[in-house]
This record gives structure tokens, C-alpha cells and sequence, in this order.
């Protein structure tokens, strides 16, 4: 464990959180047996974390032709394009977990393309990766691919949400240069 800052802004104490957002918290802490240090770096602004923990539950929880692993991989795509190291690092544990495959959030930090994944999967991060970094150049014909693997428009909407909704969390993670937890470095890699 280091001593390191986890934030440039200061953090919030769980027992200076509003009482909702305090039960909210302690039950990743529960669950987890830690607390990320995102909710400890946006509890500086209790509604904004507010906000920040239902938009992503509403993305990250809701039933959908996505798997919650084919969520994550979208967020360890997108987050390595975006030079996140806390989404990253985080969510590439998230990954390791509900993939069961210890290598696969490497492989789709570092370059989705090269990946062990499925054609069904390379279309949908193909596809995350454009709203990414060229969404104005979205266009029609971009939804084809992912029809033809049996994507839906909800599911595709769920693409897009799930990108946008860590595009914004990224360049908040680095804005606020969000340490990532010791934790998640050793979660689920096997051996």
C-alpha cells in the first residue's frame, strides 16, 4: 500500500459524507473490502457524486443485450484511448472478474484490435472507440456491423451511454489525478 495522494483536490472522509451517499459507499466497502478512491476524490462534491454513482448505475446496471463484462470492456477500451489510468486500472480488475480471463483487460487497454475477443465484440468496441474519438463522424452506416451481430438499438444506445459516461469520468479521473487503488492491481490475475 503507499501513502501517495489519491487526489490533487482533497478527499472526502466516508463520515463527512451525506448519510445516503455514506451508505452508498460502505456498501462497495462491503462488498469490495475497500473503498475506491474515486468515491473518496469525487465525495469532494457530494452531488456531483450523487449524480456521478446513479448515471452510472443506470448505464452499468440495467438489463441489456450487453453482458456487464462487455460493459466493462468498453470502459477499459475507451479508457485506455483516453490515457485514464484509474479507469484503467480499475475497471481492467472489473474485467478480470466477469470474463473470467486474467489477460483480456491488458489486451483491450492496450489495443482492443489485437484482443482475444469475439467478431461480436470487436464490432461493438469498434464501434465504442468511434464514439470515443470521432463521434461527430458517426454516421448510419455505422450501425450496420452491429446489426448484423444482433446488437439492437437499445444495446447500441447502451454503447454509446456507456462510452460518453466514462469519457466524461476519464478526463475527471485525470483532471483530478485519481490514484488507483493498490487493490485492483492484484484482483483476479490468476496464479
Amino acid at each position: 500500500m503507499t501513502d501517495e495522494k489519491i487526489s490533487r483536490y482533497p478527499v472526502a472522509d466516508l463520515g463527512d459524507l451525506p448519510d445516503d451517499l455514506r451508505q452508498a459507499v460502505a456498501a462497495i466497502q462491503e462488498k469490495t473490502g475497500f473503498i475506491p478512491n474515486v468515491f473518496l476524490a469525487m465525495g469532494h462534491r457530494p452531488d456531483e457524486l450523487r449524480a456521478f454513482m446513479a448515471y452510472h448505475d443506470a448505464l452499468m446496471d440495467r438489463a441489456s443485450g450487453l453482458t456487464k463484462a462487455e460493459r466493462e470492456m468498453i470502459v477499459v477500451a475507451t479508457s485506455g484511448a483516453n490515457k485514464c489510468l484509474y479507469c484503467v486500472v480499475a475497471h481492467g480488475a472489473i474485467v478480470r472478474i466477469r470474463s473470467k480471463d486474467s489477460r483480456l483487460s491488458d489486451q483491450l487497454a492496450t489495443n482492443h484490435r489485437k484482443a482475444e475477443i469475439t467478431p461480436r465484440q470487436m464490432a461493438m468496441l469498434d464501434f465504442a472507440m468511434k464514439v470515443s474519438l470521432d463521434s461527430g463522424a458517426i454516421t448510419e452506416s455505422d450501425f450496420t456491423p452491429l446489426r448484423d451481430h444482433g446488437f439492437s438499438d437499445d444495446d447500441i444506445w447502451d454503447m454509446a451511454g456507456v462510452t460518453a459516461f466514462f469519457a466524461m469520468s476519464n478526463r475527471m479521473a485525470n483532471f483530478l489525478s485519481i490514484r488507483p487503488n493498490d487493490e485492483f492491481y492484484s484482483m483476479a490475475r490468476g496464479g
